[in-house]
């Protein structure tokens, strides 16, 4: 399956919710078994909750700070970054072009 970021920016932002009131700023492109792969695009604020799954984030374009627990990294198109399950962890100070795709994966808890 085939998946472009071009349809991935059509689709935001999803649908809103109590989280989000102006619209999800992800979107899910493709799933199967335990993986799934969204596009996260934050605009005013990354409001996102540790998560039951592993994750990769590999940044299309623009710029921001991660925090992975207690760790802060600049990250900017091209980086790639790893956040086990259940970590905290947010993007901060991103550009208005941030885009990034998540990958979840594995067992629910992480695959320790």
């Amino acid at each position: 399956m085939k998946v472009s970021l071009h349809q991935a920016l059509k689709r935001l932002p999803g649908e809103p919710s109590e989280t989000y009131p102006a619209g999800a700023p992800f979107v899910t492109m493709m799933a199967g078994g335990s993986m799934s792969v969204e596009v996260f695009a934050p605009r005013d604020q990354d409001r996102q909750q540790p998560h039951a799954q592993d994750e990769l984030y590999f940044i299309q374009c623009g710029t921001a700070h991660l925090l992975i627990g207690a760790q802060r990294f600049e990250c900017a198109s091209g980086d790639a970054f790893f956040v086990a399950a259940g970590v905290e962890h947010r993007f901060e100070n991103f550009s208005d072009d941030f885009v990034t795709w998540v990958v979840f994966y594995g067992a629910q808890g992480g695959e320790g």
